[in-house]
């Protein structure tokens, strides 16, 4: 097998964070490091940040649009002039998204996916500058939401990585990637289950390795995949501790009568993406209005300076540190101290478990369906790689373990295993194989 000299570039666009791996004459994968306001980073946050600076003299007004930890840094510099965005992957596959107004400026996905990926190539210095003709970009197995167009996600990503100038652009399944990363350790032959756990799906992918005298050869044998991760585990998180002290399961007095306070509001924590679009919707005149006539005014007036001052992401920091520390301990605080808001709570790791009882079963049948496509006994698995941020979950382990045994689980590369993996197809012989082109009637 002729291994090409040419670099190859793996791009692993996450909900969370995004990498960029590079291989060289070598072989080998190398991922990205770019210099942050807060030192060096591999994982490059799926973050935008838009200010507008007001015009000096006759001179227009500037729009500066910012990514990853530069706009996190924008955010905590100015929340009240910044529009943050976060997660924005999770509408990638959604036909209700169309656009978004940002000082004046519909942006389409596609257009918010190019800006991310302009100003991430601006932050990659001499090593993204100059970038070969081909890319290979992670894609779920399943894309999130509630009826995902998988061809209208990768046409919007098509016209987004396009800005980029690739003019072969091909996609591989994220499990897939983190499996050809895991394989480097294989020394004999085996059946390897791969789990991706990011922020928005949970994508697995069963492949079966052999030892050649060409080399590593590699068969895929299934795959399946579900839109439920780490962002539906914060939700739990937001929906039992935050919620409640928004005014959730409250009332508010209309025409003499008590009613409910709609529910859809609440439903905007389901996902990131979604807290920046209902701070612009018309929905928030509708909630300063029930915060007039709510019988507990102070809980809605809690939830309008949440999206008024731009709170999302101190949010997201706390919901973070919970399940962080819930991974270690058996009980931590919650706190959310933002603006004149603050809520604090213990939480127990039973208790989190019980939250996300429905998410861990909908992943556990996403793996039983895995299994059953590829025809194997659970004997025949040979290794299991748990990679991705939410893999840290003891009840998410847990469920590799009770099927599976410790002994054949392995994890590491959590953040960087999908793009040294996607960098590492890009130097297959036969790409047909591993990755697809989009249809041109996609």
């Amino acid at each position: 097998m002729i291994i090409p000299t040419a670099p190859t570039v793996g791009i692993d666009f996450g909900t969370t964070n995004t990498v960029v791996a590079i291989t060289g004459a070598d072989g080998e994968a190398v991922v990205l490091r770019f210099e942050a306001p807060t030192g060096m980073v591999t994982a490059f946050r799926s973050t935008l940040s838009f200010q507008t600076r007001v015009a000096v003299g006759s001179e227009p007004p500037e729009r500066i649009v910012e990514a990853g930890p530069w706009a996190i840094d924008a955010y905590v510099e100015d929340a009240l002039e910044t529009r943050f965005i976060q997660s924005f992957k999770t509408f990638a596959a959604s036909a209700a998204f169309t656009d978004t107004v940002i000082d004046n400026r519909r942006y389409r996905f596609e257009d918010l996916l190019g800006a991310f990926l302009l100003r991430l190539r601006a932050h990659g210095g001499e090593r993204m500058a100059v970038l070969p003709a081909s890319v290979i970009v992670g894609r779920p197995v399943t894309f999130a939401g509630g009826a995902p167009d998988e061809q209208l996600a990768l046409g919007r990503y098509e016209a987004a990585f396009a800005r980029l100038g690739f003019a072969d652009i091909r996609y591989a399944y994220e499990p897939i990637g983190a499996a050809f990363f895991f394989a480097r350790t294989l020394s004999v032959d085996a059946n390897v289950l791969v789990a991706d756990f990011g922020g928005g799906t949970s994508d697995f992918s069963i492949v079966r390795f052999e030892q050649s005298p060409e080399g590593l050869r590699s068969t895929p044998l299934a795959r399946s995949g579900v839109g439920v991760a780490g962002d539906a585990f914060d939700y739990r998180i937001i929906d039992h501790l935050v919620s409640p002290e928004l005014g959730k399961g409250g009332a508010y007095r209309s025409f003499g009568k008590t009613l409910p306070i709609p529910q859809r509001y609440y439903a905007a924590f389901a996902r990131w993406d979604q807290l920046a679009l209902l701070r612009a919707s018309k929905d928030m005149r509708d909630i300063r209005a029930l915060a007039r006539t709510a019988l507990e005014p102070e809980k809605l007036e809690r939830m309008i300076e949440i999206l008024d001052d731009n709170h999302g992401y101190a949010l997201y920091r706390a919901v973070s540190a919970l399940k962080m520390d819930l991974s270690s301990r058996d009980e931590a605080t919650f706190s959310f101290v933002a603006g004149s808001i603050c809520i604090e709570k213990p939480v127990s790791r039973s208790q989190f478990e019980t939250w996300i009882a429905p998410d861990l079963a909908a992943i556990e049948k996403a793996v039983d369906e895995a299994m059953e496509r590829s025809g194997l006994a659970i004997d025949q698995i040979d290794r299991i790689f748990l990679t991705g941020g939410t893999s840290f979950v003891p009840a998410v382990r847990d469920v590799f373990h009770r099927r599976f045994g410790s002994e054949r689980i392995e994890t590491g590369g959590e953040f960087e295993s999908i793009a040294s993996g996607l960098a590492l197809i890009g130097r297959e012989p036969d790409l047909d194989v591993w990755s697809e082109r989009l249809s041109p009637l996609g």
